[in-house]
């Protein structure tokens, strides 16, 4: 299996530790882009392992695949890899977001189809299936990637930047000029627990007149109001309105977790997008593994440990939305 990034020697010196699940979790749901049926089974792995994809539909090729960063095969509109072999699995950043914001370093995701099911357009089942499935520590020290210089993508007037700080913080900006949602700005510090209480219940959006162009050129297939909120000018079509007020922005933090737990560890530092989405985000982390003396992984300290992505300390309840 691929070690590059997650597995390190033991050392008794440490104990910020790799986690997997204690059980095997089952979800089942529709793909948003394929409209089709999916089944999961998230299940626990050996330490060192990391992530890693299965599609136990494909029986003649190599259907494994891990979930890093130069393994991104397409981000239109969602983050999807692909092996050597072909073999591919779309939409995968919010269940990535998942497993990252409630400490999950080792797990095999088995898949019956080629899209992550979209369920609600949030995080909130997948960490709540991590919740009642529960955690074991693995006795391997957890490996960290800590950003040492300012790396930095544009797109005419869109960026994505990551830059040195002892936690993980992401700051992100939006703009949707004639809809509801505006202009929207959040900076959250993304340590234990927050990311189940300030982002995970954030469901994707799009703006109404996008709609029937994503569907004719084979996208959104299984979109609906019930797993996205859809902008109409001044108002939500979503009856329920908004969970937050800045759900929006708060759900492109959510991808943006989700697209960089794609450099296989936890990140020290602090990503700053402007109107930025998977594609500029999977270009930052090819241009920061390309500069030298950018970034550089190492065993994480003890004293890391509240600063660090993992299991939420407090009643899942707080998350759901009211």
């Amino acid at each position: 299996m691929n070690l590059r990034y997650i597995g390190c020697n033991n050392n008794k010196q440490a104990n910020i530790v790799q986690r997997t699940f204690k059980q095997d979790i089952h979800i089942i749901g529709t793909g948003l882009h394929s409209g089709r049926p999916a089944r999961l089974t998230l299940v626990p792995a050996a330490a060192n392992m990391g992530i890693w994809f299965r599609r136990v539909d494909v029986r003649d090729r190599d259907n494994m695949i891990p979930a890093l960063w130069d393994m991104v095969s397409d981000t239109l509109l969602s983050t999807n890899i692909s092996n050597e072999s072909g073999v591919s699995v779309s939409t995968i950043e919010h269940l990535m977001a998942a497993l990252a914001g409630c400490g999950v370093h080792n797990a095999i995701i088995e898949i019956d189809g080629p899209e992550v099911p979209i369920m609600d357009g949030s995080a909130t089942r997948f960490v709540a299936e991590i919740q009642r499935a529960g955690l074991v520590e693995q006795g391997q020290t957890l490996a960290l990637l800590e950003v040492h210089k300012t790396v930095r993508v544009e797109k005419g007037d869109s960026f994505a930047e990551l830059s040195p700080l002892d936690h993980f913080e992401i700051d992100f900006t939006i703009d949707f000029p004639g809809t509801i949602v505006g202009k929207q700005h959040a900076v959250m510090d993304m340590r234990n627990g927050n990311f189940v209480h300030d982002l995970a219940n954030c469901r994707t959006f799009c703006r109404v007149e996008d709609v029937d162009a994503m569907r004719a050129a084979g996208r959104a297939l299984g979109g609906s109001l019930e797993n996205a909120l859809v902008l109409d000018g001044d108002h939500y079509q979503n009856p329920e309105g908004p969970r937050r007020d800045d759900e929006c922005v708060r759900h492109k933090m959510l991808d943006a977790m989700g697209d960089l737990m794609l450099v296989g560890a936890p990140i020290l530092g602090r990503y700053h997008g402007h109107k930025a989405g998977h594609a500029l985000t999977n270009m930052l982390l090819h241009k920061l593994f390309a500069t030298a003396g950018a970034s550089s992984f190492r065993l994480a300290r003890p004293a890391e440990l509240p600063l660090l992505p993992g299991p939420d300390l407090r009643e899942f309840a707080l998350l759901r939305a009211g």
